[in-house]
């Protein structure tokens, strides 16, 4: 793992990028995978570009907030607006200081790409993405912010695959839903 850590740690941006590219886009195509309850391509190619470059560009958004909430948080401690916190109560103040003020803009920047590359305005269920950051990213980025720096991005992308696994599965048709609860 020592090669993994020397070249996120060179290469921040860049890594962040590649990762999301695949991971994320990976994790969209599995939730189409599970609405559809059949392993297939859901996007043409030219779709699947820009899916990796939208989650490219999210990277960068998400390396920076991940560096700028850690501080962020860091400098409360330091000025006395937080206790001292041991490594899982930073982690779990990062997390959601992160999710809080940053995630409603990355939910709505991922909706608005979303949108621009299926040339449509599909604002329908955008109250659940909010909602993930409730439910599902305060949790996992609480456990992102526990690992070590250079682990944090790798992980984060990983999640995009978990989400996209938990979302696909309860955006399934009604009838699709009942079947496999029975």
């Amino acid at each position: 793992m020592t090669w993994y850590i020397s070249l996120v740690s060179e290469y921040p941006i860049a890594t962040a990028m590649v990762q999301f590219a695949i991971l994320g886009t990976f994790g969209d195509i599995v939730s189409k995978w599970f609405i559809h309850r059949k392993i297939y391509f859901p996007f043409p190619s030219f779709t699947l570009i820009l899916k990796m470059l939208e989650w490219a560009l999210l990277a960068v958004c998400i390396k920076y907030a991940f560096v700028g909430f850690q501080g962020f948080v860091d400098s409360l401690i330091e000025h006395g607006f937080l206790p001292a916190l041991d490594s899982l109560g930073r982690s779990f103040a990062v997390s959601v200081s992160m999710n809080l003020q940053f995630g409603p803009f990355l939910v709505i920047m991922h909706r608005v790409m979303d949108n621009f590359i299926a040339r449509e305005k599909n604002w329908n269920n955008i109250h659940k993405g909010m909602l993930s950051l409730l439910w599902f990213w305060i949790p996992a980025h609480t456990i992102t912010f526990i690992l070590p720096k250079p682990y944090q991005i790798g992980l984060a992308a990983v999640w995009s695959v978990v989400l996209g696994i938990i979302l696909g599965f309860y955006n399934r048709p009604k009838a699709l839903r009942k079947d496999s609860t029975n």
